[in-house]
């Protein structure tokens, strides 16, 4: 799959259904000796932040939480405590 088909993708999360965010406003943690994605980095829109603020707030998703992989969106296992942190 290339990074081009991944693009404009919402990024849903199976436990609670939340949409946390578009494939296109993050950036993907990459290993550079055999190309594989290691993580999606994701900024927090949570309710009540500003956008642009001095402390940034990013969302790790470990590849291993991706479970599908659809034509308009992508699947993730996050639990309820991993999310707390964003």
């Amino acid at each position: 799959m290339r990074l081009s088909e991944l693009m404009g993708k919402r990024i849903v999360n199976i436990y609670d259904g939340d949409i946390l965010g578009l494939v296109g406003d993050s950036d993907l943690v990459v290993d550079p000796e055999n190309g594989r994605i290691e993580a999606i980095l994701l900024p927090c829109r949570g309710e009540g932040t500003r956008r642009f603020t001095a402390e940034k707030r990013i969302l790790t998703i470990p590849w291993s939480s991706v479970c599908k992989i659809g034509t308009e969106v992508i699947v993730v296992d996050l639990e309820r405590e991993y999310q707390a942190g964003y």
